[in-house]
């Protein structure tokens, strides 16, 4: 697997960085300032080159009324993801394959019925036998093998011990649940420090192991560490397809900002992705 790569592009007119990520054949805009008709000008002549099939540009608010006169789609907003301003994720496809969606009906009617099911933010409590704790390094090993026992395929080699151990030295907080000294569910948060927001991710439970809800009280667990590190904007980027993750941070007090098309090769296939976040400022310290 040719592995993602930061790209940072200077020129006269412009300043942007790059994320240009191979294996799910996608070229993200992260950041930029200048003159925002060039910056796209470049990227099409990048993609010229590239295999990359989709664009994402992360705008700032006053930029993505522009991009649509570009050919860009908005797709989904994240509330306060920077500093407290919102960006506006807007997206391009070079190809009809990649921007059509097989299951979005379907996805819709997911979506529908985690609604009807309603908010509890109740965390259900799980037999004795279970172990919550954050993990550390020396967890690495066991933690790859729950991400490729639970994922066929996934965005990120999350199945290989050196690249977990690599996104716990960056700084991403993982907390796990242990049963008969195995890992059995764990979640992370991908604290970004420059916009103060942080990313839930890297949600994985053994399925045998999913009736009791570990994975709603990892989330609050990880909740708990942002808000006393004061990082508010919190968001995860779930399976549109996944009823009960979907349901998960819905009952946490989530809110539904936006549906990314076929944004990740994640479980068998590309697939669309359902944007959620939360203002943890508005939820007194624990």
């Amino acid at each position: 697997m040719k592995l993602p790569e930061n790209k940072r592009l200077i020129t006269a007119q412009y300043t942007v960085d790059l994320f240009l990520d191979h294996f799910n054949e996608r070229l993200r805009v992260d950041d930029y300032r200048g003159n925002v008709k060039a910056i796209v000008s470049g990227i099409r002549e990048l993609l010229k080159e590239s295999k990359f099939t989709k664009v994402i540009f992360h705008s700032k608010p006053e930029h993505w009324k522009e991009l649509l006169q570009y050919g860009f789609e908005l797709e989904a907003i994240f509330k306060g993801y920077n500093n407290g301003t919102d960006q506006y994720t807007m997206a391009f496809y070079t190809t009809n394959e990649r921007r059509t969606s097989e299951d979005w009906i379907k996805e819709d009617e997911i979506l529908a019925d985690v609604y009807k099911k309603g908010r509890d933010s109740e965390t259900k409590e799980a037999p004795d036998n279970y172990i919550f704790r954050r993990a550390t390094i020396k967890d690495t090993d066991k933690l790859a093998m729950l991400y490729r026992k639970v994922f066929k395929v996934y965005p990120t080699p999350m199945n290989e011990p050196e690249y977990v151990n690599k996104v716990m030295k960056a700084g991403s907080i993982f907390y796990l649940v242990e049963n008969n000294n195995e890992i059995v569910s764990a979640a992370s948060a991908d604290v970004n420090y420059t916009y103060n927001n942080a990313e839930l991710t890297d949600c994985a439970t053994l399925p045998e192991h999913r009736k009791y809800g570990l994975m709603k009280t990892l989330l609050s667990e990880l909740e708990g560490v942002l808000k006393k590190e004061q990082i508010f904007c919190a968001f995860s980027i779930a399976r549109s397809l996944s009823f009960g993750m979907n349901s998960v941070f819905y009952q946490l007090g989530y809110h539904y900002t936006g549906r990314l098309r076929k944004n990740c090769y994640i479980y068998d296939k590309l697939e669309d992705m359902n944007v959620w976040v939360k203002d943890l400022s508005m939820e007194a310290l624990n």
